[in-house]
């Protein structure tokens, strides 16, 4: 019981995120910019890779060359179909992080205006913004290479008959899920000075609140445009989650002049929730 209603607090989270931008549609829109931008490259990229799927799998089954016409056919068509499927898959994994990593400025600015509304604004660990890029492309190669680890071994069970076309799927939509939620959380644990073993730590200790949160983010970037239109969402929702759930309490003297800790909620305000 006590995992399904993480689960759920991780999907609320989300939908307070959605809420905030609803509210302030000036900031959704300045968070649009990037993801739009990423969106198109990715769209290119897919499009590229969906023409030249068939001759892909032609190339990667030369032993099927033998058989028969309709068994040849039937089977280089379900190989083309894991192809495009697995880089959709990568494509959803990573287009949070591309994101992050090119729009930084903008949403390192989307978070840290969501956690004002919230009370105040971690500080004493600030980087300059060339480190602070530097370290997410480093960090974001990182969860590249775990994401890998996962979806590789997935890839390959995605061949096996019944397993392939049931198991694997839910599975991977969780690898996913989690690893989205690594990649958006990042901004906000970094404002608290967690590197990235310690985010992975936390995590892991809310792991189906994080599951929520990146399961039904996953399940979204699938639609078309639906990764750009939620993209300024999940910032904001993964900020409200790592200050309400997620982070320790800062140690005092880390909050702007006059602000409040997170822990407190605002005059006249009852403490923010999950649904």
């Amino acid at each position: 019981m006590g995992v399904i209603r993480s689960f759920k607090d991780g999907i609320g989270f989300f939908l307070q995120g959605l809420r905030w931008v609803a509210r302030n549609p000036g900031w959704w829109l300045f968070g649009l910019i990037p993801a739009l931008i990423v969106f198109v490259l990715y769209a290119a990229g897919l499009y590229f890779l969906g023409v030249n799927a068939g001759e892909l799998a032609d190339w990667m089954t030369p032993f099927a060359d033998g058989w028969a016409e309709a068994a040849r056919n039937t089977f280089r068509f379900l190989v083309g179909v894991v192809v495009f499927g697995a880089g959709l898959v990568l494509a959803v994994v990573t287009f949070a992080a591309v994101t992050l990593v090119l729009g930084e400025p903008f949403y390192e600015k989307l978070s840290e205006k969501v956690e004002e509304s919230y009370g105040g604004v971690p500080r004493g660990h600030e980087l300059p913004l060339w480190r602070s890029i530097l370290r997410s492309i480093k960090d974001s190669l990182v969860t590249l290479g775990y994401v890998l680890l996962f979806t590789i071994p997935l890839f390959f069970l995605g061949f096996v008959p019944v397993i392939g076309q049931t198991v694997v799927p839910v599975l991977g939509a969780l690898v996913s899920g989690f690893f989205l939620t690594v990649e958006l959380t990042a901004l906000a644990m970094e404002r608290r000075g967690l590197a990235r073993k310690s985010r992975f730590a936390v995590l892991r200790a809310n792991r189906a609140t994080a599951l929520g949160f990146g399961v039904l983010l996953f399940l979204l970037f699938l639609i078309p445009l639906g990764a750009v239109i939620a993209m300024p969402a999940a910032v904001a929702g993964a900020a409200v989650m790592v200050r309400v759930r997620l982070a320790p309490v800062p140690p005092p003297g880390t909050l702007a002049p006059g602000a409040v800790p997170p822990s407190s909620p605002p005059p006249g305000r009852l403490p923010p929730r999950a649904f």
